[in-house]
């Protein structure tokens, strides 16, 4: 589990306040704020519900426990029907071919809204830890699980809060990585190619941000450059590495997406 002052630091970077700028708000010194983070202090127990809320989180988000509010998604997969469909991803072929089930690898999906393609790697011979910030995914997802006869390690977090404590041979998401701010990114990253084991895969996708392609209203993603999530992994070895222009119809207007696709493997 995440310390407080790791919690509080997360949260600081994602809402891209500064120390001096998040000490403002509390009329506190910023070299408060740093012991914080630092782990050398704690805040005290009058200020944190004042802290949680310019941190737009709950206290016991500082705190660790997942207890964060309803995820944009749960309204669609609270639906009978699979928002996303039942159809693993291509990415999971793709995986397979690199790194077959021999024995059975560690698979940590990371955004795995109902859990298609986590019931399915666990279906092929994976061992497979999943969790979305949906809880309505989630529990849809272990319904899922429970209805093909296999066991997937289902759980509920933030990825922009949660801290990776095991390594895996293979660590999987897709969807997922246009919600990370741009501050973050390379920290996220850097973070999945720790927690990957020496000949591990990392498999991802990210929506790349096209001048010529026009935004949905109301977009809270944060696109990526086009090239940007290869350039995280120079030091790896790519097996993939591919720019791909979709349609899409999803809240019934006709558009377009770019996606950067990377399959990488740690050496």
């Amino acid at each position: 589990m995440s310390t407080v002052g790791e919690m509080i630091r997360k949260r600081r970077k994602i809402l891209n306040f500064t120390q001096q700028e998040l000490a403002g708000r509390l009329n506190i010194s910023s070299q408060a704020v740093s012991k914080w983070e630092n782990d050398v202090a704690l805040p005290d127990l009058g200020l944190m519900p004042r802290l949680a809320q310019v941190l737009e989180t709950t206290v016991d988000g500082l705190l660790g426990y997942q207890g964060a509010p309803l995820s944009k998604y749960d309204e669609r997969y609270q639906r009978e029907e699979f928002y996303w469909g039942l159809n693993p991803n291509q990415l999971c072929y793709d995986l397979m071919k690199l790194k077959p089930p021999a024995r059975p690898y560690r698979v940590l999906e990371i955004g795995c809204g109902e859990g298609k393609d986590a019931v399915f790697l666990a279906r092929c011979g994976y061992r497979v830890r999943a969790f979305d910030e949906s809880q309505a995914g989630i529990d849809k997802a272990m319904l899922l699980a429970e209805k093909n006869g296999v066991h997937v390690d289902f759980f509920r977090a933030n990825a922009l809060d949660y801290h990776i404590e095991e390594t895996y041979d293979i660590i999987y998401s897709s969807g997922f990585f246009d919600y990370i701010p741009d501050n973050m990114k390379e920290e996220f990253t850097a973070m999945l190619k720790k927690s990957t084991v020496a000949g591990g895969l990392n498999v991802l996708n990210a929506f790349v941000d096209k001048p010529f392609m026009k935004k949905k209203e109301g977009q809270q993603r944060t696109p990526w450059k086009s090239g940007e999530l290869f350039t995280c992994y120079y030091d790896w070895l790519i097996h993939r590495c591919d720019e791909v222009i979709f349609d899409c119809n999803s809240g019934g207007v006709p558009h377009q997406h770019c996606m950067d696709v990377l399959i990488a493997q740690k050496q």
